[in-house]
């Protein structure tokens, strides 16, 4: 799992790569949270690089969707992969997280 940051004007963009599933989810959260801020107007994950996610893969991005809403800190994810967009939509959780089809899309609606 890889994981490559870039802030611009408030919005701080996650960019990870590679498969989220049981046996690297908690790293994947632990890096997740070291990568988040107070500065932080708005957080967007673009999710270009993952290729698959599994069940505890989502529970950390509710994790991550709940400790940024306790902030009031717009929180989206981005550029999914046909796979992982599967997922989001049997799982429901586009339903819970705002979901935007690419970075420039999630970056004009988020400002």
């Amino acid at each position: 799992m890889e994981l490559a940051q870039e802030r611009d004007a408030g919005t701080n963009v996650i960019s990870p790569a590679g498969r989220v599933d049981g046996s690297n989810s908690a790293q994947f959260h632990e890096a997740l949270v070291g990568a988040l801020s107070d500065d932080d107007n708005r957080v967007i994950l673009d999710m270009g690089g993952i290729d698959y996610i599994s069940s505890a893969g989502l529970r950390v991005l509710l994790l991550i969707a709940q400790h940024l809403g306790g902030s009031s800190t717009p929180f989206a994810v981005c550029s999914l992969a046909a796979s992982v967009d599967e997922v989001f939509r049997i799982s429901g959780f586009n339903q819970i997280i705002t979901v935007f089809g690419t970075l420039d899309e999630a970056k004009a609606q988020l400002a």
